[in-house]
């Protein structure tokens, strides 16, 4: 369970600013919300579109540029040495683009994750060398590289690194290394990407009066994709270059994007953020995921456009394929987590069996984090070594997690939010345990549901989503609002679709309705109830049908409005640090511990209902009960022990079978009743 909060807001600096700037309330709290107070920030986030950021001010950038233009005007190979995913191919394309534009003797090369894995490699290197290649220039890669720079050097060939990954100790001896997460860079803006890397250094090689319009027209587009892609936050130097380069994407000015668009069904819709995460990115990172690379490179080139047809066609059968590996996966998943719920106790969520494809095993580990609010780490095992990629919550830093584990590890490297590692198969369980007892040790923050305001649904309409518009981009630093809409009346249930699958739901408040969509749910699989009163977590949108605009309510949440949700979340962590083994108080123990009153009551109610098929907190309302949920979660356990019932929790439901019992069972013969106890005395 997501705790709910509702972000504070000062009132009296909203009221300011709105009556300053001419801006609606909402859009005035919403600023203050993001702390964007002072005149200047508001005004260059509301209009500005102006890059500031000196790229000379990054450190070695004047020694990247020399040795570049010495290798264009001496005609010397160059070779972008890129990356797989979205952001890695949108700067290899940028920096290929230009370099070719300016008359260089240019090559690209992506490694192929399941053959070569992340970054340069030696093999690679020797490739190039044997090609005549002069110069690599390393993009989204090669901070982590010293020992293939080194032998690059010993070959003869010169290095410079552009990336923005986090430094692991020392920094390569390359003939420049431009990272804004260098100790001793002191540029003013840490966030940018790969691709925004490589975008300041082609600004940086235009020089002092270079025509900085005409490269944002000409690569705006590429940085947008890979910024967004890479989840780097839409706030300054960011911000303006997703925002223009949202607006070429919808000029459909390159035609390799252009197809992607029409590839993605979302032809005639005006392209924003969103669309780039979900439907563009995937897109472009399904074929690095699968196989090689070169075809993303080639679409975001082409001036084909019935090549680029046939590459975006490709891409998007690749990025189907993926999806299908990646709920193969999670299948398997749910199983294991059903047949052992230890996995999900633990602090940091770490899987791994042998087949799991390691190009997917990143996603996959995103949506465990999604489900569980934990940490997650998924593996794909292997006889020799086993990779794994792994992504984090907000406050608790991955990489610092894994690199305190590295005895355990052969390999390893990320930023707080992501991971990658790899390791021998033997070493597993002594890395799951290592990096919990980390996790332990620091800490992981409780996860919250941010609500940017309360809203009165009788108060909304079509032109307060209009006036929301201003605050696009949205993306990561800059999330799309969400708004509460709460004690709202659950009406009807509805499904739809053409072959059902689909819920329609309509609540209301007052004299107020709202209808929204619950996909690919049916009706029994939605535990609300018509006459419910829940609160709802939604963004507002617009949809236009039959030429006429309508706000769109996006359901992203759904809670009893009356549910005690500080209450159970902390009763059931009491169980969860029980279950793994953490030492608890008495008192905490008392807590949780049912007496045979209590265990009668919870047989009879789910004996009547015939069981349970929805989240235990969901269970513990609908039975109105002083219960606390740690106490019913123990009752629940101590059940299935005494095979009274069989719990089937997994990663997307929980359904409680109730089991034919031939003789009366005692409760002294459970374990977690026997355990409870002796920590009760």
């Amino acid at each position: 369970m997501k705790k709910w909060i509702v972000k504070k807001c000062n009132k009296q600096l909203k009221n300011t600013i709105s009556e300053k700037f001419s801006l609606p309330s909402v859009l005035s709290t919403l600023l203050v919300i993001r702390g964007i107070t002072e005149d200047e920030e508001i005004g260059d986030f509301m209009e500005g579109e102006e890059l500031r950021l000196d790229p000379f001010s990054f450190k070695d950038m004047d020694k990247a540029v020399e040795r570049i233009l010495f290798a264009v005007e001496n005609s010397e190979k160059i070779c972008i040495y890129g990356d797989f995913d979205v952001d890695g191919i949108t700067s290899t394309a940028l920096l290929y683009s230009y370099l070719s534009d300016i008359g260089a003797d240019v090559m690209y090369y992506i490694p192929i994750r399941d053959e070569e894995g992340y970054g340069m490699n030696k093999n690679a290197v020797e490739k190039l060398y044997n090609r005549k290649v002069k110069l690599i220039v390393t993009v989204d890669n090669g901070i982590a590289a010293k020992d293939e720079i080194d032998y690059a050097e010993s070959l003869g060939i010169d290095v410079v690194v552009t990336d923005h990954h986090m430094p692991q100790g020392e920094i390569p001896r390359a003939c420049a290394v431009v990272n804004p997460h260098r100790e001793d860079d002191h540029s003013s803006f840490k966030e940018l990407c790969g691709v925004g890397v490589v975008f300041k250094l082609v600004c940086a090689i235009e020089g002092e009066y270079g025509d900085i319009d005409a490269l944002l027209e000409n690569y705006a587009d590429l940085t947008a994709l890979g910024t967004v892609a890479d989840l780097m936050p839409l706030i300054g130097e960011n911000r303006v270059l997703v925002k223009k380069g949202i607006r070429y994407i919808n000029n459909r000015d390159r035609v390799g994007i252009a197809a992607l668009i029409d590839n993605a069904s979302l032809s005639g819709r005006t392209i924003t953020a969103g669309h780039i995460s979900y439907a563009l990115g995937p897109r472009i990172n399904a074929v690095g995921r699968l196989g090689p690379s070169k075809s993303s490179v080639e679409l975001l080139l082409t001036e084909d456009e019935e090549y680029a047809a046939v590459i975006a066609e490709e891409l998007s059968e690749d990025n189907v394929r993926r999806q299908t590996i990646e709920r193969e996966i999670l299948e398997d998943i749910d199983r294991m987590v059903k047949s052992d719920p230890r996995i999900v106790q633990n602090r940091v969520i770490v899987v791994a069996k042998e087949g799991w494809h390691k190009g997917v095993v990143g996603i996959v580990a995103s949506r465990l984090k999604e489900i569980y609010l934990k940490p997650a780490i998924v593996i794909s095992v292997d006889d020799d070594i086993c990779r794994g990629s792994g992504r984090s919550v907000k406050g608790f830093e991955l990489n610092r997690a894994v690199s305190a584990c590295e005895e355990y590890l052969t390999q390893f490297g990320g930023h707080p939010m992501a991971c990658g590692l790899s390791l021998k198969k033997e070493r597993i369980p002594d890395f799951i345990e290592a990096i919990n007892a980390y996790a332990k040790e620091v800490g992981i923050p409780e996860q919250f549901l941010e609500l940017d305001c309360k809203l009165n649904p009788a108060g909304i309409d079509i032109d307060v989503v209009h006036t929301l518009s201003r605050l696009e981009p949205y993306g990561m630093g800059n999330p799309q609002p969400l708004f509460g809409l709460f004690s709202m009346t659950l009406r009807s249930i509805t499904e739809v679709g053409a072959q059902g699958g689909h819920l329609r739901l309509v609540f209301s408040r007052d004299n107020t309705t709202v209808t929204t969509m619950k996909f690919s749910t049916h009706p029994e699989e939605f535990p609300f109830k018509v006459g419910d009163t829940v609160d709802l977590a939604v963004k507002l949108e617009t949809n236009v049908y039959n030429d006429q605009e309508y706000i769109n309510y996006r359901l992203i949440d759904i809670r009893f409005s009356d549910l005690d949700q500080d209450e159970y979340i902390s009763s059931e962590e009491i169980f969860m640090s029980f279950c793994r083994g953490d030492e608890i108080t008495a008192e905490q123990a008392r807590s949780i511990l049912p007496d045979r009153s209590e265990f009668a009551l919870v047989y009879r109610y789910l004996r009547s209902n015939h069981g349970y098929r929805f989240s235990f907190d969901h269970l513990l309302y609908r039975m109105r009960s002083a219960l606390s949920l740690g106490k019913l979660r123990v009752i629940l356990e101590c059940m299935n022990e005494l095979s009274l019932i069989r719990i089937y929790e997994g990663l997307y439901d929980a359904r409680i079978e109730m089991l034919e019992v031939e003789q009366k069972v005692n409760l002294d013969d459970s374990t977690i009743i026997r355990k409870l106890r002796e920590v009760c005395a």
